[in-house]
């Protein structure tokens, strides 16, 4: 019993060094963050408030957009077509198109970089992109589940919509900062909740025992939209759907992130490489 008390003192102390270390790099490098036109701050000023921001690619004006499109929806073509017709969870096919550069180019546009160091407060590690394809499910698992992602203080994942993303595809669905930031009574039964679980995450039901749906905040979007999201501080899933749905998604974190072994899926062998992706 002592021992026990004695190592959750432990770790506290280890919590609040580490936190009081944070703080002082976000002060040192207050004065470094890049400068960021009125259309860029509107994306930092949401997440802060919001925890996301919808807007599309037309309208963030990346150079290297329409090598982005046709390289993915060239791969997209190629992923293997996964009969689901008998499991009641169908996992979702995922690629990792870190290392060709015509994903990486895009990730690290100068535009995108200075605004996620504007929100994140500290130099920026991009960590990788993900191809995705999800597949209909009638019942919630894995990111289907409302969940926190846990890489970091911050994170930002860009996803980008590579098809039209209606009710019936599964959209993206968040719930806004306001009702699940403290000091609101909802930031702390919704962590209980999650810690029942695991950390794996809670189902609709239990969700809606704390919020209401008609706070739930959904981002359907045709081809071409992008959600900037802080998954660290948003609770967030994609939706049941009964239509696939693809989408890519870049992640970044603070350099180096608080748990570097959570960021090795981006890039290590977690998941398929392209050069996998017409083998049958």
């Amino acid at each position: 019993m002592i021992s026990s008390i004695g190592n959750i003192i432990k770790s506290k102390v280890i919590d609040l060094q580490s936190q009081l270390i944070y703080r002082g790099e976000l002060l040192k490098h207050a004065g470094k963050v890049p400068v960021l036109k009125d259309s860029d701050r509107k994306i930092v000023d949401a997440l802060n408030t919001e925890g996301v921001y919808v807007t599309s690619l037309e309208e963030l004006k990346i150079s290297s957009t329409s090598t982005l499109l046709k390289t993915a929806h060239n791969y997209l073509s190629e992923m293997l077509s996964v009969n689901h017709s008998e499991k009641t969870e169908r996992l979702p096919q995922i690629y990792t198109m870190t290392d060709l550069s015509e994903f990486s180019q895009w990730a690290q546009e100068k535009k995108l970089l200075s605004i996620i160091e504007n929100y994140i407060g500290l130099p920026v590690a991009f960590h990788g992109v993900h191809l995705r394809k999800d597949f209909p499910n009638e019942n919630q698992f894995g990111t289907l589940l409302w969940h926190k992602d846990s890489e970091d203080r911050r994170i930002v994942k860009i996803i980008v919509y590579l098809s039209d993303v209606e009710d019936r595809h599964g959209p993206f669905e968040y719930i806004p900062l306001s009702l699940t930031s403290l000091p609101n009574l909802n930031y702390y039964r919704i962590y209980y909740k999650l810690w029942r679980s695991g950390y794996i995450g809670i189902n609709d039901e239990q969700l809606q025992d704390i919020i209401p749906k008609k706070y739930w905040k959904s981002c359907p979007g045709p081809a071409g939209t992008v959600i900037f999201v802080d998954p660290r501080r948003a609770l967030h899933h994609g939706t049941l759907r009964t239509q696939d749905r693809s989408a890519l998604f870049f992640v970044y974190t603070a350099n180096p992130p608080q748990r570097p072994e959570l960021c090795t899926q981006y890039w290590d062998e977690t998941f398929a490489r392209p050069e996998v992706l017409c083998k049958a």
